[in-house]
């Protein structure tokens, strides 16, 4: 029984170490594909905004907690399996999966750029009369799950690209644990931020002068960080889609346009000298975005003048 004993525990103990070497393992490469989806997720944080301002401040952290079970349901329900299943069974439908994604954020993009320079604005908006406020708030966390749908698929398909040679295992926890660590950094973040104006005031209400004017500056500053962020949010989802769509079109043979923008992008970068890194990939992205504003405006173009597809009538 003893020797039985010590070699059962000698299993446990090989089990362990291996455990912990799967574990090791799937923390070293979720930091690496979670650094390469970095620009995503910032994308994401700056997007996000936009489907809570506007309301009271007592409906904006459940509505952000809306986005937050949903965005983890797009991931680990959706995505997780399903990236699993292309990776093994069609991987070559990955990339045109991911394109139609691309579309629909530069539809989304340009559409609020044209709304912005005088276009006719499509669907309800805050600033509209709502009737049904409760209904207005669900079709809101609807369309922000759909847009963090797409975002949360290109994190889950630039993960999976940084560990496409580990072990079925291992990716399917790589895949959770980014899903899980990215969703919470994000919406934490947003939750921050569009609560900011209220910490502000609760400042400002303080007897001590420094903390009354910090809390002041920042009620004041809020209104316009907001719109910044909006802005962000909206060329975000420009350079995103814009970038996707060039991207796929170079892995389908298509690559004339992307080369194009890689060799001005390469260009500026010996202009530029010790920045050229930041510039060059400022002006990449830049394209990227003119690309998805083109691309997002004849979207829009077919839906709502070819189509009649959300247009009000008059």
């Amino acid at each position: 029984m003893p020797g039985g004993l010590a070699a059962l525990l000698d299993d446990v103990s090989i089990i362990a170490r291996a455990a912990a070497a799967s574990i090791d393992d799937v923390s070293v490469a979720a930091g690496r594909a979670g650094g390469k989806a970095a620009g995503v997720v910032i994308d994401d944080a700056a997007v996000t905004p936009n489907y809570v301002t506007g309301f009271t401040p007592d409906r904006e952290l459940p509505i952000i907690a809306k986005i937050t079970r949903g965005s983890l349901k797009n991931k680990l329900l959706i995505l997780l399996p399903a990236a699993l299943l292309l990776s093994v069974f069609l991987p070559w439908a990955i990339t045109p999966i991911l394109m139609l994604g691309g579309c629909y954020l530069s539809y989304e993009g340009a559409e609020k750029v044209m709304e912005w320079l005088g276009g006719e604005e499509h669907g309800e908006t805050i600033d509209d009369p709502i009737k049904d406020m409760a209904a207005f708030e669900k079709r809101r966390v609807s369309g922000a799950i759909r847009t963090d749908l797409i975002l949360s698929a290109e994190i889950m398909a630039i993960t999976l690209a940084s560990v496409a040679a580990e072990t079925l295992l291992v990716r399917a926890a790589v895949l959770a644990l980014v899903g899980v660590l990215v969703t919470f950094g994000i919406y934490g973040t947003v939750a921050l931020i569009v609560k900011m104006d209220d910490i502000g005031l609760r400042l400002a209400q303080r007897s001590n002068p420094r903390t009354h004017a910090f809390g002041c500056w920042l009620v004041n500053a809020m209104p316009g960080v907001l719109t910044l962020l909006s802005i962000v949010g909206t060329v975000a989802m420009l350079w995103v889609g814009g970038g996707i769509v060039l991207h796929g079109l170079a892995e389908l043979g298509l690559g004339t346009i992307e080369h194009l923008a890689e060799g001005v992008r390469h260009a500026v970068e010996a202009a530029t000298g010790v920045l050229g890194g930041v510039f060059g990939w400022i002006t990449y992205a830049a394209l990227s975005a003119l690309f998805g504003m083109a691309l997002g405006a004849v979207i829009a173009f077919v839906l709502h003048k070819v189509l009649r597809v959300g247009a009000k009538d008059h």
